[in-house]
This record gives C-alpha cells, structure tokens and sequence, in this order.
C-alpha cells in the first residue's frame, strides 16, 4: 500500500526548505551587504562557469508567488534562512530595516495561508566585513552570532517559533576552511578545526540568546545537521578505522558538541596532531552547553569508504590519511550521490540512540537529476520522485522504530544556485528557468501534492 501524509501523525510537519544566498538574488538591494559568498562566486575559477548568486531565483521580488506555489502544493512548513548581511549589513551594529521589512512580509505571507515559517540563522553566508575581521576564525564570532541571533528573534520572534542556528557547521568548516571547496575558500586544516569549536560554542551562544529575547511557550529552537554515514567499503580492520574516522569529523564531532558539550577523543587526537589543542578549550564549550528542543537532519547520501595509500588526502576530513570514497553501488544522482534510504534509516535510529526521545526533523532532503521538459510543457522527473517516495518511506519505517520525528522538509522547493556548481545542479520540484525566472511545478512537485492530499 502507497502511504500518505495521512499514515502520519496529525501534527507533521511538512515542507519545503531553500537558503537565503541560493535564492534570493537583490545583492546589492535593500540595504543588503556584502557576504562571503559574494566575494568568492566572484573570484575566478571559485564556481562553475563562473556563476554567482546576484540574481539566484530573483526570490526577493518575487516571494508571494513562491508563497503561492507552496500554497498550491499543499505544505503546511517552510525552511528558510536569513542572510545575517540583509539584516545586519555590516554583520554587528545598525540593523536594516528593510531587511527586516522583507522578512516580516514573507513570514506574514506565510502566515497568511497557513504555512509555518522554520528560519535557519546561518547557511554559509557570513557578512563580508566579519570576514575581514577574521571570520569565523576569530573567537569574537560567537559574540557577533549571539547578538545577530537575538536580533532576529527580536524583530521576527511574533511571526516565528521555529528556529536554528547554523546549517552544516561541517560544509561550513572543513569546505570553507580545509579544502576550500567552500566560501571562504581557505585550505588550513588546523584552521577548520577550530572554526568548528567556534561553531559550536556560537550555536550554544545563540540558543541562549534567543532563549532570553522575546521568549514565547511555544518556541522551538535547534540547529540542523548533515549527518552522513561512514560506512567502510570492506571488512579491514584498517578500512573500518578511516571510516571511524570520517564519522568522528563528519557527525560525531557536532552532534556530540550540541548534544553533550564535549568532543569525541578521536577529534581531540586530530586537534593535538594538528598543533591545535591548545586554541580549542573544553571547558569552554562544555560551560556554553545549551539544550536543544529538536535536532534538524539533513539526509542525502552515505559516504563508502575505502583505503588507498597512494591518494592525496582528503582535505574535507583532514587527518585521517589513505581514505577515499568508493563508488556507491545502484544509479547516482547528478551530485554522483547514491540512493540509499537504509542510511537515513540507520542514522535516524542512531541519532535516537544518542538522545532518546529528542524530537528530530528532516530539514532537507532531495536529490539534483537533470529536467527533461515535454512538448507540453511538463518538467518530467521519475527518478526525483522515486527518490522522495523511498526516503519518506523510510522516514516512515524509522518512526516505527522509535525515531520521534516531527517533520519532513524537501529539498528544494526551487531549482537554485547550488554554491560552487553554480547553477549546473537542479534539487527544486519547481523548475526555474533562469532566462525569465518563470516557475514551473514538476511531475515530482505534483506528486507532493497528491501524497500530501492538497
């Protein structure tokens, strides 16, 4: 039997999910500043083709009719996040008031047909002039998050109660700071280590500040991460270690920080192998330690692990040497991403584990295929929804076995600016085409709907 949004409790959330750089476009309008992203889309050779999110899904002019396509596919949850430079251009200080009159409009709008807002503070876009103070490098960054966080939960805290911090603090330390794949585009491992601890006790700040502005019962604050299993390729002794390795930087290092304030002795070892443990204080982060009222999860793949002594290391992982990812078994995305809904499953089931009963949502998932568009004008993606259909299949089967998940979001609600692959990658169930910025649902989009019963 097909299931339903109706095998589901009453209550789930369902959504769709985007980020404020990927979609926005209006760089340089509104009082925006500059952020970190606009300055590497901008450095020859950072993106594909060159792209840059200048004008993205133009989403900023054109909001109420992406909140009208939300409305017509029938979702009741909207993840989104802020860009901290349209609110605070300059990062700390004087806030922008037609930033905030942007955000209160969309959320309004939301509001309005019955959609609740889910902000997320940060998805990679760190105001420019904080990164010409050092970025998250500088231990004044938790300062500069905290304070922006409260900001936002003042001027938005009555429209919004559901919040998180940051989105994959991992992209945005080991591929903004180890290997460069990322804004700021940085290559020092010893550095993404300790943008991580400062991440972390950042995240911790927010939860607190946010705790105390304008606090309402029904508020609901986390942080979301991208949690993917390591699984190794074989059974060696030595393939299962690297694999426990890129478990330990990869998921453990962040969902132990937020979880229990306090890092797995394997990312401590890296930290002293590094020369790096002195700059990276425990204690600190175990005082800062906040609880969280749920822990967003974002699932698309699982990373196979195998060994090869003559491999450069991979500098998103840095210091567990020889390991490589092998090729995942079955048909690959765009991204060159297996299938695989048994990880999600696994990893819910883990994440339960760590902390019985958190509630969890899944605040992204989905998969890039390239759009075939029919003489009718149709955007047919079978593969797209055969993806989603498994993952919330087993999103499903996760909850019959305990995993106390409360949401589903779908990524992405548009075809989008897909950082350093520019716009060569389509994750939306909204086709977008960048000429003229028309939108067009997609077979998977229409599939949203009739699973959700719009």
């Amino acid at each position: 039997m097909e299931l339903t949004a109706r095998d589901f409790p009453r209550d789930f959330l369902w959504g769709v999910a985007t980020a404020a750089y990927q979609i926005e476009g209006a760089v340089d309008e509104g009082g925006r500043g500059p952020s970190i992203w606009d300055t590497f889309s901008h450095t020859p050779g950072m993106t594909r083709n060159g792209d840059t999110g200048d004008m993205a899904d133009d989403h900023y002019h054109r909001f109420l009719e992406d909140v009208d396509l939300m409305s017509d596919i029938g979702v009741n949850a909207y993840r989104f996040s802020i860009s901290w430079s349209r609110l605070i251009p300059d990062g700390t200080g004087a806030v922008n008031q037609e930033g905030v009159a942007f955000y209160r409009s969309l959320c309004s709008a939301l509001l309005e047909r019955g959609i609740t807002p889910a902000v997320t503070l940060y998805h990679w876009d760190l105001p420019q002039a904080l990164q010409d103070r050092g970025g998250w490098a500088n231990p004044e960054s938790v300062v500069w998050f905290a304070d922006y966080a409260a900001t936002a939960k003042d001027v938005l805290g009555d429209l919004v109660t559901i919040w998180t911090t940051l989105n994959e603090p991992w992209c945005s330390a080991f591929l903004g700071h180890s290997s460069g794949d990322h804004a700021p585009g940085m290559t020092d491992p010893g550095i993404s280590f300790i943008v991580a601890h400062h991440l972390m006790l950042a995240h911790h700040a927010a939860i607190a500040a946010m705790r105390a502005t304008a606090p309402r019962s029904e508020d609901r604050l986390g942080i979301v991460l991208n949690l993917i299993p390591a699984w190794p390729d074989n059974g060696s002794a030595e393939v299962k270690a690297a694999a426990a390795g890129i478990d330990a930087i990869h998921n453990r290092l962040f969902a132990a920080a937020v979880l229990d304030g306090k890092y797995p002795d394997t990312v401590r070892r890296i930290h002293e192998a590094l020369g790096v443990a002195d700059r990276i204080d425990v204690a600190t982060l175990a005082a800062a330690a906040e609880p969280i009222d749920f822990l967003g999860v974002n699932y698309y793949n699982i990373n196979h692990i195998e060994l090869d002594p003559g491999a450069e290391p991979m500098r998103e992982w840095p210091g567990v040497p020889n390991a490589t990812l092998a090729t995942p078994p079955g048909h690959l995305t765009d991204m060159g991403w297996g299938v695989e809904p048994s990880g999600l499953i696994w990893m819910l089931n883990r994440v339960s584990e760590w902390a019985p009963g958190l509630p969890l949502m899944i605040m992204e998932n989905g998969a890039a295929y390239p759009d075939e568009i029919d003489p009718d004008g149709r955007v047919v993606d079978p593969l797209r929804q055969q993806y989603l259909e498994s993952h919330i299949a087993a999103v499903h089967e996760a909850m019959g076995e305990g995993a106390n998940v409360k949401g589903y979001f779908v990524w992405s609600l548009l075809d989008n600016f897909e950082w350093a692959r520019g716009y060569s990658m389509r994750f939306g169930i909204v086709h977008v085409d960048y000429q003229t910025f028309e939108r067009t649902i997609k077979e998977s989009g229409y599939w949203y709907r009739e699973f959700l019963g719009a």
